[in-house]
């Protein structure tokens, strides 16, 4: 299983990665981080194929996938 970090503090919450996500594994989140925007994060009950689909759309460089 890969495992994936989100950096919540550079995040500006445009769900791209939400959307191009296969499996589910990044959600929106009901936090909020310093500079005031809705963040994503780590849905527990999916599981991460390792595709970094995440990464690659994210446009601010927030996700980073380790296989």
């Amino acid at each position: 299983m890969a495992k994936i970090t989100i950096n919540q503090q550079r995040c500006k919450g445009c769900l791209l990665c939400v959307s191009f996500c296969p499996k589910g594994v990044i959600k929106k989140s009901a936090k909020i981080n310093q500079k005031g925007f809705v963040t994503v994060e780590l849905n527990p009950q999916a599981e991460c194929s390792g595709c970094t689909f995440c990464a690659l759309i994210c446009p601010d460089c927030c996700i980073e996938v380790y296989k």
